[in-house]
């Protein structure tokens, strides 16, 4: 029955972990400005959202960012209805203001739906904006945001607190179960009083000491049995072999990434961040990529690296795709994907969506990389 208890505290436990949404989430927003649509005007705002979240109540602090036109820092707060996963952040007041002669201030009440596809974890939905100087209605418009690990300025201290006591309890769910096996062990004593007894009748028909002897001997050979079952050198990954340059058409390129990295990093991975936007496993060894520009066309260029090798370069994000199919190797099971921003585009990040096919998998990763980032995704082949 304790056991019983136990599982029904650590789900429990699990799901107040798995539902909080405190963290870093960064986009964009948009005005939906219909003059701005038919002028061809990206009215397209960088947004960040730092969130704390406590039971359903949430403390956050804004980003809002366009080039060097525009910068605002705000004060927020909010709730979260874990049932429907829907979200409000209201911003209370701008702590700082960075902008041109007549470019209004406006605050934001954003009303989101959390979502997660795989690992990733959105929240998307609309904003209403009221002038800070006499709450007149500054617009409208669309709200796109992923969580992140890294911001585009620096974690607020609530934040850092908060992911703290998530920890903690992530280690409390890990340290659970022990009371569950201690409860299992009550049987034990029962197989403990079994074997007693045969140790005690064994020695009985031994009438000499020899008899004690052999039994140790055979017992130490047993203790010594056990280490040469070591036969970990088979993990070898430093023999490096190197990788002969692919053929890149201008606009299919086709890549066998052989058997190995290439001992030559490029210096734009070696030199910025890299981080990992998304591990993929796939169960066909051939993999097509389709990479786009992920929203408004803005002259994002980007150059793409297959294990450490260049398969695309300087290539401009638009909406045909630049394809890049990917022939695995059997005997290596894992490649690594490098997006590298050549340029932040008309509207920084760079951004880009790039859809996956595998045999019958399909999946869609959003991309954001920018002058000291690096994306990448990882392709761990399964086999069929």
């Amino acid at each position: 029955m304790r056991s019983v208890i136990v599982v029904f505290l650590l789900s429990l436990i699990h799901c107040a972990v798995a539902q909080d949404i405190t963290g870093i989430w960064r986009g964009h927003f948009s005005d939906n400005n219909r003059m701005n649509q038919i002028l061809n005007i990206d009215d397209r705002y960088r947004f960040e959202v730092q969130i704390a979240q406590t039971d359903k109540k949430l403390q956050a602090i804004t980003y809002s960012y366009k080039n060097t036109e525009f910068y605002a820092k705000a004060s927020a707060t909010g709730s979260i209805n874990p049932k429907t996963g829907k979200v409000r952040v209201l911003e209370l007041k701008i702590i700082e203001v960075r902008k041109g002669m007549n470019t209004m201030v406006c605050s934001m009440d954003c009303m989101l739906t959390w979502t997660k596809s795989g690992d990733e974890e959105f929240l998307e939905g609309t904003f209403v904006a009221m002038n800070t100087l006499d709450s007149s209605f500054c617009g409208r418009g669309t709200v796109f945001l992923r969580k992140e690990a890294i911001s585009d300025f620096y974690k607020e201290p609530f934040v850092a607190r908060k992911e703290k006591e998530i920890a903690k309890k992530l280690a409390a769910v890990n340290a659970v179960p022990k009371p569950i096996d201690t409860v299992q062990t009550k049987p034990a004593p029962v197989a403990k009083t079994k074997t007693a007894p045969v140790a005690k009748t064994s020695p009985k028909p031994a009438t000499g000491t020899p008899a004690k002897k052999p039994a140790t001997k055979e017992a130490a050979p047993i203790a010594k049995a056990a280490p040469p079952k070591k036969p970990e050198t088979k993990l070898t990954p430093q023999e490096i072999e190197p990788i002969s340059r692919p053929d890149t058409p201008k606009k299919t390129v086709v890549v066998s990434p052989g058997k190995s990295f290439s001992t030559n990093i490029p210096s734009v991975i070696k030199n910025r961040e890299n981080e990992v936007t998304k591990t993929i496993i796939v169960k066909s060894n051939e993999v097509d990529l389709y990479i786009y520009d992920n929203g408004t066309i803005d002259h994002d260029t980007i150059s793409v690296y297959l294990d450490n090798k260049l398969v695309v370069s300087h290539k401009m994000l638009s909406l045909e795709p630049i394809i890049v199919k990917v022939k695995l190797d059997t005997t290596n099971n894992y490649h690594e994907v490098v997006m590298v921003a050549e340029n932040l585009g008309d509207i920084p990040p760079n951004t880009s969506l790039m859809v996956v096919k595998a045999g019958d998998q399909q999946y869609e990763v959003r991309i954001s990389s920018t002058e000291q980032k690096n994306a990448v995704v990882i392709f761990k082949y399964a086999g069929d």
